[in-house]
């Protein structure tokens, strides 16, 4: 299994990434998304699995007869951030192909069809919606909605992925195929560091915080930034930057989180008072009401700018026999909770699902800084192979890894 994930691991590691930066841009229906989509499919039939691309877009690689129902199904997704690291999302992808060659490596015979799953655009980098995918795939996410999601060049998602081969008209929640899994396990880099603060490699996630994203836009009216006169301005940049410091001060009281992290201006002219500003509020905390408290003290602030919401996902708590039964197959690994919003959150509505987190050393994520140990990563691989082979149905392919 080393050998076999160290070499996928180089194989995908320059797929994407910026020369200058060290990041990747690895965006939605994009040349370097093909690329990874193209590394996915070659690895699914080099070993001789069932390749398919589901009606929104989703990669599958089956062992088994995905009809008999009832699968194990683990992965991930491989689009990133702008400039994001190396391990959110391909290590789950990664460790889900080496977990399935421990499992043939020591002839295990599963009961049940397994599959490794790249879902597609998890991360929103380039349409706005985060875990668009796996969104459209259980509902979550309106069709026509999808549809007309535009990127920040004005691209719309309908033409975007129909030139990556994908029917946007067929886009839509998928009864047939959810009805085919048993259960959904996600492996993923912890984005925080919880777990490196304790001596284990590997923990099993206790819940997501509910989160979301809101556009704010605010209107003025352009014109000349060397000839009119302040108290003539109608500057919208003055309700964002209101709105920036709210958001970090709302957020600071509330014990939640607060972020805008993305903004688009025009004309974008460095001697032109903006016309508009639209920003995106990425908003997160313990629970939904104070994140609704949140977003409306933050648009009070925000001097009359039209509030949009985007996405929200309320709080995710995981299945928790599901949550037993992994700690207990791993020999009582730590439970942790996450403020980071998977795929695997998103499944929990319509199957049970758990994720397994991977110690990130220093808690950096959404950064070409982002790390893991190759050991931590080892280890992760050999947890999901561990959980895999129990919940197939067959004696464990390894033994359950040292924390």
């Amino acid at each position: 299994m080393e050998d076999g994930f160290r070499l996928m691991w180089r194989d995908l590691l320059p797929i994407g990434r910026h020369e200058a930066t060290g990041g990747y841009r690895r965006h939605a229906w994009t040349a370097a998304d093909a690329e990874c989509r193209a590394w996915f499919a070659e690895q699914a039939r080099g070993r001789g699995l069932r390749y398919e691309v589901d009606r929104n877009g989703n990669q599958w690689a089956w062992l088994g007869d995905p009809a008999a129902g009832d699968a194990v199904v683990t992965g991930s997704h491989l689009d990133s951030v702008p400039d994001g690291g190396a391990y959110d999302g391909p290590l789950g992808v990664v460790s889900a192909f080496a977990a399935l060659d421990a499992l043939r490596d020591a002839g295990v015979s599963p009961r049940r069809p397994l599959a490794v799953v790249n879902f597609a655009e998890e991360e929103g980098s380039r349409f706005g919606v985060a875990c668009a995918g796996s969104r459209l795939m259980t509902g979550a996410l309106a069709p026509e909605s999808a549809r007309s999601l535009r990127d920040a060049d004005g691209f719309v998602m309908a033409d975007a992925m129909e030139g990556a081969g994908i029917d946007p008209s067929a886009l839509g929640r998928d009864d047939e195929r959810l009805a085919r899994i048993g259960v959904y396990v996600e492996l993923h880099v912890e984005q925080g560091r919880c777990l490196a603060d304790i001596p284990h490699a590997v923990g099993v996630a206790s819940a997501i915080w509910p989160h979301g994203r809101w556009r704010f836009d605010f209107r003025g009216e352009a014109n000349h930034a060397g000839t009119t006169r302040l108290e003539d301005r109608r500057d919208p940049m003055l309700g964002y930057a209101a709105a920036v410091l709210a958001a970090r001060e709302s957020a600071a009281r509330a014990g939640g989180l607060a972020t805008f992290g993305r903004v688009r201006v025009e004309p974008n002219g460095t001697n032109a008072i903006a016309s508009l500003v639209s920003a995106w509020l990425d908003c997160r905390a313990p629970d939904s009401a104070v994140v609704d408290a949140l977003v409306e003290e933050i648009a009070e602030a925000s001097e009359g700018a039209e509030v949009t919401r985007e996405s929200f996902t309320p709080v995710v708590t995981f299945d928790g026999t599901l949550r037993d039964r992994l700690v207990g197959v791993l020999g009582g690994v730590p439970v942790l909770p996450t403020g980071a919003g998977h795929d695997a959150g998103i499944l929990a509505a319509a199957v049970p699902t758990a994720m397994l987190f991977v110690r990130n050393p220093t808690g950096v994520s959404h950064s070409p800084y982002e790390h893991a140990e190759e050991r931590d990563c080892l280890t992760g691989a050999s947890a999901l192979a561990t959980v895999l082979a129990d919940l197939l149905g067959a004696a464990s392919a390894t033994s359950p890894p040292p924390g």
